[in-house]
């Protein structure tokens, strides 16, 4: 599947037909139910059912035999440095906080969604939008998105395990690498403050490699995405990029 199909058939590309009909500003989602029930609405000639998800591009959506044009949301951007206890999640019943409750309601009108996480017990950048094809871009492996995390464990780097780390280990049935570990300044043997960094990502791999070694991580922080620090933003707030700083995310 290319990466264009993968971004055609997505939940985020493709909203269910009544979110359509309610974000053209038409009606509420319930009256666009109502219509969708009493065949008022058709699908590129079809009678619509409800619960069908549509493309705002490609289909071409008729209410009493007018056409519906789409009123695409304005793109959102946004870099959030989230504290540790959050969950990079739009809806968790186990979740004791959502990252998304660090933003104001006027920016929750539009659905936005992580491009890439963090786990609930580690803290800094996430890039959150409403750009599907941003967020696939960010997370595709093919890309290579390198980003740098700050480590802290309890024990020093023993110079056994570094060149392991590097060279990749097994778990789970996953192959897991650190790209980078460095210290300010000098070798990271024998230090317990760490710099590392990732050219992928999978699920908590930082973690499962130093866990893999016996270590235990005091904190994780990522520090940057790409080209793109997090600087000055207070831990627990964003700031809105700009495309200047949306292409640093992917520096040439």
């Amino acid at each position: 599947m290319t990466s264009q199909d993968s971004s055609k058939n997505s939940p985020l590309e493709r909203p269910k037909l009544q979110k359509f009909l309610a974000d053209a500003g038409l009606c509420s989602r319930r009256m666009g139910e109502s219509w969708i029930q009493d065949e008022k609405v058709t699908v590129n000639g079809k009678t619509a059912r409800l619960g069908e998800r549509v493309s705002p591009l490609e289909d071409i959506v008729k209410v009493s035999g007018k056409v519906v044009r789409a009123q695409m949301p304005k793109t959102v951007t946004l870099a959030v440095n989230k504290p540790k206890g959050y969950t990079c999640s739009n809806s968790d019943e186990f979740a004791d906080r959502l990252i998304f409750e660090l933003l104001p309601r006027r920016l929750l009108q539009t659905r936005l969604f992580c491009a890439g996480r963090l786990d609930v017990e580690s803290e800094g950048l996430v890039i959150i939008t409403n750009d599907g094809k941003l967020a696939h871009k960010l997370t595709h492996p093919s890309q290579q998105v390198r980003k740098k995390y700050q480590v802290e464990i309890k024990e020093a780097l023993a110079s056994e395990h570094l060149p392991l780390m590097i060279q990749g280990i097994e778990d789970q049935g996953e192959f897991l690498r650190i790209d980078e570990i460095k210290a300010k300044g000098k070798s990271p043997i024998g230090e317990t403050r760490l710099d590392v960094i990732l050219g992928h990502g999978k699920k908590r791999e930082i973690r499962r490699v130093f866990g893999h070694f016996r270590y235990q991580i005091k904190k994780l922080r990522r520090v940057s995405v790409g080209g793109l620090h997090l600087n000055k933003i207070p831990l627990g707030s964003f700031r809105e990029l700009n495309e200047k700083e949306i292409d640093l995310l992917f520096p040439r």
